[in-house]
């Protein structure tokens, strides 16, 4: 997978073909059902949450602890009424429709991917799966 990743890399910001690579990362995503991420605070526990950042998380965290440094301390702001807060997706499916599900669309996008690079054509199948994926 990485092999690919950085061949795509390379094929993207060519001046880079020479570089080393020392790490990588891969990993599960936190992906919420309708695609928006959330933070809260329960304000009967003290229990508060932040996720759902659907791989955004490098800019998305910094918001998320400001959002909720001020929910924690009651502070009444700007960030405390963004749409996000409190904000509660619908559950996924239990496992194993949830496995799937995720591995069936996986292997769909896969094969989009493949068409369009034989083709040159924007796929039929990507264009199918897009409101799953939250695009149109």
């Amino acid at each position: 997978m990485f092999a690919s990743l950085r061949k795509t890399l390379v094929e993207l910001f060519p001046p880079v073909a020479g570089a080393t690579f020392t790490s990588a990362w891969g990993g599960p995503l936190g992906v919420p059902r309708d695609w928006t991420p959330s933070v809260g605070l329960d304000s009967r526990t003290g229990m508060a949450w932040a996720g759902g950042y659907v791989g955004d998380g490098v800019s998305t965290t910094n918001l998320a602890g400001r959002t909720l440094a001020h929910l924690i301390t009651g502070t009444d702001s700007e960030l405390t009424t963004l749409p996000w807060v409190n904000h509660r997706s619908r559950r996924w499916e239990p496992e194993p429709l949830r496995w799937l599900g995720a591995n069936a669309g996986l292997r769909a996008v896969s094969a989009a991917d493949r068409e369009e690079r034989l083709t040159a054509r924007p796929s039929l199948l990507a264009k199918a799966m897009a409101p799953l994926l939250g695009g149109s």
